[in-house]
C-alpha cells in the first residue's frame, strides 16, 4: 500500500488518533471476478487484504472506500487474471505517545485497568492509576485508594495519557500503555474533588492577605 500524505482526522482530547489516508496499490483481479462490477470486485479484494490489519506506517486499518482503478487492466500471458493500478481512501487508527484520551474502563484486573481505545484496548498498570496505594477487591472487581479513597471500576469514565505504544503484526499483539497519575487525569470525580480544596486554599490566601494589610496599617 503506497500512501500519499495523510489528513489528520482529529487530535483533540477525547478523540483517538484517527487518520484518513489516500493510498495506491496494484491489485491482481482473478478471472472469477470479471462478471462483477469492477469497482466492487477491487473493493472486495482490497478490504480482505487491509481491513482489521496493521500497517507499520498507517496503524490499524479500519475501513476502506472510494476505490478507483487508474486506466485499463493489464493481462499477463499465462496468468488467468488482470492487474489494475488502484487509488482508494483508508480510515486508520494509530495511537500516539503523549496523546490524551477520554474513554471508559473496559475491565479491571489485579494488575491494572484496561481502557477502550478505538478498535483495541490499552492497559493502565496498577502503579499508574493514582498517586496512592490501591487495594484490589476481587469480589467487586474494583480498586480503592488507601489514603484518597479513590475508587475505580468497570464502566467508569476517565481521562488518561498514552505513555507507550508497541505496534505488532496484529491487534491482539499490539500493546499500549497508559497513565492516569499526572494532574488533570483520572476519573471525573477525582478531578472535581480538587475544586473544593483549591477554593479553600484560595480563601485561606485571601484571609492571610487581609490580615497582612491590617497589620501594615496598624504599624
Amino acid at each position: 500500500m503506497r500512501k500519499q500524505p495523510y489528513v489528520r482526522g482529529s487530535d483533540c482530547i477525547g478523540a483517538p488518533m484517527y487518520f484518513v489516508l489516500a493510498c495506491k496499490d496494484k491489485v491482481r483481479l482473478p478471472a472469477q471476478y470479471f462478471s462483477m462490477k469492477l469497482e466492487d470486485s477491487l473493493s472486495q479484494i482490497l478490504r480482505e487484504k487491509y481491513e482489521r490489519r496493521i500497517d507499520k506506517d498507517a496503524g490499524i486499518v479500519l475501513a476502506l472506500w472510494n476505490v478507483k482503478p487508474a486506466g485499463d487492466g493489464v493481462v499477463i500471458a499465462g496468468d488467468n487474471a488482470a492487474y489494475y493500478e488502484v487509488a482508494f481512501d483508508v480510515l486508520a487508527y494509530h495511537p500516539m505517545v503523549n496523546e490524551i484520551i477520554e474513554t471508559e474502563v473496559s475491565e479491571i484486573v489485579e494488575f491494572g485497568a484496561f481502557l477502550q481505545l478505538g478498535p483495541m484496548e490499552g492497559l493502565v498498570h496498577l502503579s499508574q492509576i493514582a498517586n496512592d496505594f490501591l487495594t484490589y477487591n476481587k469480589k467487586t472487581a474494583s480498586f480503592t485508594g488507601r489514603e484518597s479513597k479513590k475508587a475505580l471500576k468497570k464502566g467508569d469514565h476517565v481521562f488518561a495519557k498514552i505513555s507507550t505504544v508497541s505496534m505488532k503484526g496484529s491487534i491482539p499483539e499490539t500493546k499500549v500503555g497508559l497513565t492516569m497519575r499526572p494532574d488533570g487525569l483520572g476519573k471525573d470525580e477525582w478531578l472535581t474533588a480538587k475544586k473544593p480544596l483549591e477554593a479553600a486554599e484560595g480563601g485561606e490566601k485571601k484571609k492571610e492577605g487581609k490580615k497582612k494589610k491590617s497589620e501594615e496599617k496598624a504599624s
